[in-house]
């Protein structure tokens, strides 16, 4: 996706200091190339808006394709910043993150599912598996349609990790790859399973989509108990680079982190991070 909003002067972005202490350049331009997470892509477009109407000539282009294309392609150099919604693994601390907000992961179901809850065990044994119908945990006699993430996912290697589940133990029954996907394939399914980002799935719950999200030990599941770190299954949102940023990169960069941009990622059902 291709976003370019040309609206206020330079002059307003002259006024601020980044969070590097340098202040922007009048001379902003170019294009920035970021690439990565389906969860973090909307977000960044935003800010990339934003941003591009502070530097009319700088032209931010957001490409999603889940969190392992943002590291490689970052990595590669194929992209000038990567996305992606988790922290980094041991073998990838040759990068550099930036966290931008934070998001959780939620289990939901079809909103007419009579199913209010499922424990940890529950969910564990209804996606490897063991139990195939809702009538074993409380729902109507009904087959029990388990949807999955796609390889390559961060909320497919969340959600393993956290019900310590290997990839191989799931039995699912349709793949998908992103949150609006995996919410459109419930909502279009009473016997489906599935799991999302909750900032997703709490937008289109209140705005009249047929789901429910469905807490996880206990803890129920909306984007203000991720903000009060109550919800145990949470992630950072990350920007990611091969080396220090600097120019145009380092500038975006800066302004996704700073309190200008906290509006923009609560009206996305993120939670800003204090600076």
């Amino acid at each position: 996706m291709k976003m370019t909003v040309k609206m206020m002067s330079l002059a307003a972005a002259l006024a601020a200091t980044t969070a590097w202490g340098a202040k922007p350049s009048q001379k902003l331009s170019g294009k920035l190339v970021l690439t990565g997470s389906s969860t973090v892509a909307p977000l960044a477009a935003e800010i990339g808006k934003a941003f591009e109407a502070r530097h009319p000539q700088a032209r931010v282009d957001v490409q999603s394709g889940g969190s392992s294309r943002g590291i490689a392609d970052a990595r590669q150099g194929t992209a000038d910043i990567g996305m992606a919604s988790r922290a980094l693994k041991d073998d990838e601390k040759d990068l550099l993150p930036f966290s931008i907000a934070r998001d959780g992961i939620c289990v939901i179901l079809h909103k007419k599912n009579p199913v209010l809850s499922l424990t940890d065990a529950q969910i564990v044994d209804i996606y490897s598996g063991k139990i195939a119908n809702w009538k074993d945990v409380g729902g109507a006699h009904t087959p029990i349609t388990v949807i999955n993430k796609a390889e390559g996912r961060s909320t497919l290697e969340l959600f393993l990790n956290y019900f310590k589940l290997k990839a191989e133990d799931v039995k699912a029954h349709v793949i998908i790859g992103d949150n609006e996907q995996g919410v459109k394939t419930v909502a279009g399914n009473p016997n489906a399973i599935g799991y999302v980002s909750i900032g997703t799935a709490e937008y289109d719950a209140t705005h009249g989509v047929e789901i429910k999200l469905l807490p996880i030990g206990g803890v129920k599941a909306s984007v203000e108990n991720v903000r009060n770190g109550k919800f145990p299954l949470s992630r950072p949102l990350n920007l990611v680079v091969k080396t220090k940023p600097d120019g145009l990169a380092k500038a975006f960069i800066d302004f996704a982190q700073s309190p200008e941009v906290h509006e923009i990622i609560r009206k996305q059902y993120f939670v800003p991070i204090p600076r």
